[in-house]
């Protein structure tokens, strides 16, 4: 059985990159995601989900809202606009700073941010792996430029063959161009904040930006909540969002898009509890993802060094994923110390002082965020649930199978409802019981087409867990199979407990 969440390093016939291309064509097959605007030609950086994708994402704000936001009476909810003042971004720094170093390749066009190049110790540690045989041409390639270099791949190849000196080898490759090996222009900062106008004229009065982020919308509205609600410190205001950067270079799949959604908290609190909630969330954010399913060891926490934080961290630790690209960031949880919210005081005029009446203190809380990305999220769980094994067909022979192992909270549809035969009176029992499973609130699909072995087949494409036949016997004894997706195994249970089944399995 090939489960990518449980493989490391794969041989030849099933190395990760393979996989890749295998879980972005189911995702395209079976409705999960879609390019925006294929019809004409697609957009880079933008994409649309699916039925399938669609009811997953929603059920995966769905779960983290209920866990952080239902289920605490220390955080309340918000939805700011997407278009704010643009004073905000100007009292954050993102007019000023919010930019990326980048450069051009003058012979292929291809454009890179300046920290996706290798750096010369980077390239000169590889190269010496390469040399000592403890990591292949391919493998050199990928932890150079994610697998993204065919120039680098053809000197490599050629070096490792002619056994060139390590120290020839990096000079021919430091500084070039990874796709084919041309002049890089000069580094020139580019701003990922996207423009728009408001307003009849475009001139510099009307100019605003869709947001980067949505934490600026809840620093923002921190008094307004603060004012309007019995809510006092420590206390979090969670927000789902769209945001939107101009990456210079949109890449692997829906990872590293142009528009893509946040799921964030801005916890505020006392400066000498920080240190005490920055830990709690940042261990119970790592235990939701482990809870819904991320299980493999391809999940991990990493706390940062102290030269990799933000200038207004006090500490971070990234959630991160081994996805079939490389190790990415999920989730980041940051201890931003109360750095935004005194610029938002300097800048409006505004007291963003909390006075506590019992301690008669008055003070600007520090702040612990933990912001993740819905669409890597989705990504991550996408890639962990793709399995590939076997099952017996309708004549028993092994066939291999696709299965998406959803955690049943994630799966788009909970339960599938088939007649074994299209007649005999199967249709309409299969169908009220179709109906009963829809008003008791879970998705349900059903499907009369084809043969029984098939039908199972794209449910277990689409991650659906469980799946409830009609046959004979139902007529005899009013009890109906119902087929696990992962261990195949198939219960014989009463007609009217099928919801009641469902519900306490999934969790």
């Amino acid at each position: 059985m090939i489960r990518f969440g449980d493989v490391k390093n794969m041989g030849k016939e099933g190395k990760t990159d393979d996989l890749m291309e295998k879980i972005v064509a189911l995702c395209k097959r079976r409705g999960f995601i879609f390019q925006s605007s294929e019809i004409y030609g697609g957009i880079n950086g933008f994409w649309d989900y699916g039925p399938l994708g669609v009811e997953l994402k929603r059920n995966l704000k769905n779960i983290w809202w209920e866990d952080v936001v239902r289920k605490r009476d220390d955080i309340v909810g918000l939805d700011a606009a997407i278009i704010m003042n643009p004073k905000v971004w100007e009292a954050s720094g993102h007019v000023g700073g919010f930019s990326d170093p980048r450069v051009d390749c003058k012979e292929c066009n291809a454009r890179y941010r300046l920290d996706e190049l290798p750096t010369r110790v980077r390239v000169e540690a590889v190269i010496d792996e390469m040399t000592n045989g403890t990591m292949t041409v391919e493998e050199a390639v990928d932890a150079l430029t994610g697998g993204n270099g065919d120039h680098f791949l053809r000197i490599l190849k050629k070096a490792h063959k002619k056994r060139t000196n390590p120290s020839d080898v990096i000079e021919i490759l430091f500084g070039k161009c990874p796709q084919c090996g041309g002049e890089l222009t000069d580094a020139r900062q580019f701003n990922l904040m996207l423009k728009t106008f408001i307003g009849a004229m475009e001139d510099s009065s009307s100019v605003a930006y869709l947001r980067p982020e949505t934490a600026q919308g809840i620093f923002a509205n921190y008094k307004n909540v603060l004012d309007t609600s019995r809510i006092r410190p420590p206390f979090g205001i969670a927000q789902i969002g769209k945001a939107f950067r101009n990456e210079i270079n949109p890449r692997n799949f829906t990872f590293r898009s142009r528009e893509f959604e946040q799921m964030e908290i801005e916890f505020f609190c006392h400066k000498d509890d920080a240190d005490k909630w920055y830990e709690y969330w940042r261990d119970a954010r790592y235990k939701w993802y482990i809870d819904l399913g991320l299980t493999s060891s391809r999940l991990r926490l990493r706390d940062h060094e102290t030269d990799e934080l933000a200038h207004y961290a006090k500490s971070c630790a990234d959630i991160e994923y081994d996805f079939p690209f490389g190790i990415s960031e999920l989730e980041g949880v940051a201890n931003r110390t109360d750095y935004d919210l005194k610029k938002h005081q300097e800048h409006s005029g505004k007291d963003m002082q909390f006075f506590d009446d019992q301690t008669k203190e008055r003070y600007i809380p520090h702040v612990i965020e933990p912001s993740g990305g819905v669409d890597r999220a989705v990504l991550a769980f996408i890639c962990e649930a793709y399995t590939e094994d076997e099952a017996p067909d309708d004549k028993g022979k092994m066939q291999k199978r696709i299965l998406m192992k959803f955690h049943p909270r994630l799966a788009p549809i909970k339960v599938a409802v088939f007649p074994l035969v299209k007649k005999e009176g199967m249709p309409e029992v299969a169908r009220k019981i179709y109906d009963d499973v829809l008003a008791s609130g879970l998705t349900c699909f059903y499907d009369e087409k084809g043969a029984i072995g098939r039908r199972y087949r794209r449910q277990d494409e689409a991650g659906t867990p469980f799946c409830v036949t009609v046959d004979g016997q139902t007529f005899e004894d009013q009890t109906v199979t119902i087929r696990d997706r992962d261990s195949l195994k198939q219960d014989r249970i009463a007609v009217e407990k099928v919801v009641e089944y469902v519900r306490e399995r999934i969790g």
